[in-house]
């Protein structure tokens, strides 16, 4: 490879691991590139991209600290999911790829500053979608709240039911 070619990836990959808050190292061993295409695809709905790279210009791309951490994973072939905030989508995707076309194998993940390992991205794989989990906090709040405006409209549609009554039985009583 051209030394100005080299020079281009690792700029092209210091940017993207500056853009990424979450990466993923995979095994793309066995995959075709229409299958690779297919994952890129995948991964891209939620905002992440996927790349092949060479393990020695992901080195010099990732500077020394995130190199060293991920140095004993930087050996065989190395496809690199960059993920944005939330690394629940690309580890779901990666999920959904690998049981729906051929299985992706997840060498390890650095999440939130620490290194973790293939098992904790299944994991969280398994996990509900961030969305799914607000949904779920903002109905285990309103549900209290429903509660009590039901309780407290109860007395008032009494009171209506009653003055209706008393309404009627006078329009009864003057007929």
């Amino acid at each position: 490879m051209a030394t100005a070619k080299k020079e281009s990836t690792v700029s092209e990959l210091r940017e993207r691991l500056a853009g990424a808050r979450n990466l993923i190292l995979t095994d793309y061993t066995g995959l075709t590139v229409a299958e690779i295409k297919r994952l890129r695809g995948e991964l891209r709905k939620d905002g992440n991209s996927y790349a092949v790279v060479k393990n020695t210009l992901f080195r010099i791309a990732a500077g020394h600290e995130l190199a060293a951490a991920l140095e004993s994973f930087l050996a065989g072939p190395t496809g690199v999911v960059f993920a944005g905030e939330d690394p629940v989508a690309p580890a779901k995707a990666l999920k959904t790829f690998s049981d729906a076309v051929r299985a992706v194998q997840v060498k390890a993940a650095f999440i939130d500053g620490k290194v973790v390992d293939a098992k904790q991205i299944a994991v969280l794989a398994s996990l509900p979608s961030k969305q799914e989990l607000l949904g779920k906090l903002v109905g285990s709040l309103s549900s209290p709240l429903r509660g009590l405006v039901t309780v407290l409209s109860g007395n008032q549609s009494g009171l209506v039911r009653v003055l209706n009554a008393v309404r009627e039985k006078k329009l009864a009583a003057t007929s």
